[in-house]
C-alpha cells in the first residue's frame, strides 16, 4: 500500500506543484492588502490550480510514455507507467478523473467571478493536453516554457484576484509576470537534465534547439528579470516612504536573488541526476518569495 501511494505522488511530481500554489497564494496576498480577499473563492482556485498541475504533469507522463520519449531507468526521477508500476490505462484513466475534479471545482468559482470562466476553464484543460498531446505538441516544439509562464504565471495570479476583487490591478499583473518568470525555470532545470533523452525522442525544447549554455543563461536572467519587472513596485513603495509597506521589505527580492544565484551555480556545476535536486531547489525559491511577500501583505493590510 505505501509503495502504491509512493507511485501516485511520484506521478503526481510534488516537487513541481509549488508553482502552481505560487501564483494562487501571491494573489491572495495581493487582494488581502487592497482589501478584497475572499475565503471560499481563494481556497477553490487554489484547489483548482493544484488539480490543474497534476492533471497537466499526469498526462505529460502519459503520453511521453506513448511517443517514447521516456525511457526505463530514465536519468530524471522515476516515472511509475514507463518502468511498469502504472499501466497506461490506469494511469490515462486517473488523470480524467483528476480531469473531472478540476472541472468540478472550477465551476464552483462561476457564482463568484461569472460564466466567462468556463471557457477559461475550457482553455486552461485544452493547455494541460496540448502541452505534451494532439498534433502538435507544444513541449515538443519549443514552447514549452510559454506555456508555463502563461498558464502557471499571468492566468492563475490574475484570475485568482478577479475572482475576488471582481476587477484587474496592474500590480496584479507586475508580480504574475514576476511568478511566470520563476516558473519558467522549474521547466529549464527538466529540460537542461533531460536534454540527450529529449533530442534522441525528437522533442525539441529550447534546450534542444539552443544547448545547455544558453539554457542556464536564461535561467539566470529569468530570475533577475522577474525581480527587475517589480520596479515600478519597489519605486511606488519608495515614494510613499514606506507607508504602504516597510522598505526592509525590499530584502525579499535580494534574498530571493542570492538563493536564486547559488541554485543557477550549481545548475552549471552538475549533471545528469545530480540535477534532480535543483528542480525542488528552483520551485522552493520561488514558493519562499511568494511566502514572505504574501505574509507581509496580510501584516500590513
Amino acid at each position: 500500500m505505501k509503495r502504491q501511494i509512493k507511485i501516485w505522488l511520484e506521478c503526481f511530481r510534488l516537487r513541481t506543484l509549488p508553482v502552481s500554489m505560487s501564483g494562487v497564494i501571491i494573489a491572495i496576498g495581493l487582494a488581502k492588502w487592497h482589501h478584497e480577499f475572499k475565503w471560499v473563492p481563494a481556497l477553490l482556485c487554489l484547489a483548482f490550480a493544484l488539480l490543474a498541475q497534476i492533471v497537466s504533469n499526469m498526462a505529460n507522463e502519459y503520453f511521453d510514455y506513448l511517443k517514447g520519449t521516456d525511457k526505463p531507468g530514465r536519468v530524471g526521477p522515476r516515472r511509475g507507467v514507463t518502468e511498469g508500476d502504472i499501466t497506461p490505462t490506469t494511469l490515462r484513466n486517473a488523470t480524467l478523473g483528476m480531469l473531472a475534479a478540476a472541472g468540478v471545482v472550477g465551476c464552483c468559482l462561476i457564482p463568484y467571478g461569472g460564466w466567462w470562466l468556463l471557457p477559461v476553464g475550457i482553455l486552461i484543460a485544452l493547455g494541460a493536453f496540448a502541452y505534451s498531446a494532439g498534433p502538435y505538441p507544444l513541449s515538443y516544439h519549443g514552447m514549452g516554457e510559454l506555456m508555463v509562464f502563461i498558464f502557471f504565471g499571468v492566468v492563475p495570479v490574475n484570475l485568482t484576484y478577479y475572482v475576488m476583487a471582481l476587477h484587474w490591478h496592474p500590480l496584479v499583473l507586475l508580480f504574475s509576470i514576476t511568478i511566470g518568470l520563476m516558473g519558467v525555470n522549474v521547466l529549464l532545470v527538466n529540460n537542461y537534465r533531460d536534454m540527450e533523452d529529449d533530442r534522441a525522442a525528437g522533442k525539441k525544447t529550447q534546450t534542444v534547439i539552443w544547448g545547455r549554455p544558453a539554457t542556464a543563461f536564461a535561467y539566470f536572467l529569468n530570475g533577475y528579470t522577474s525581480i527587475a519587472v517589480l520596479t515600478a513596485f519597489w519605486l511606488m513603495i519608495f515614494l510613499n516612504r514606506g507607508k504602504m509597506l516597510p522598505l526592509w521589505t525590499f530584502a525579499i527580492p535580494l534574498l530571493y536573488l542570492v538563493m536564486h544565484t547559488a541554485t543557477w551555480y550549481k545548475l552549471k556545476h552538475r549533471d545528469g541526476a545530480a540535477l534532480n535536486p535543483l528542480l525542488g531547489a528552483t520551485a522552493r525559491n520561488m514558493l519562499i518569495f511568494t511566502l514572505l511577500f504574501t505574509i507581509v501583505f496580510i501584516i500590513y493590510s
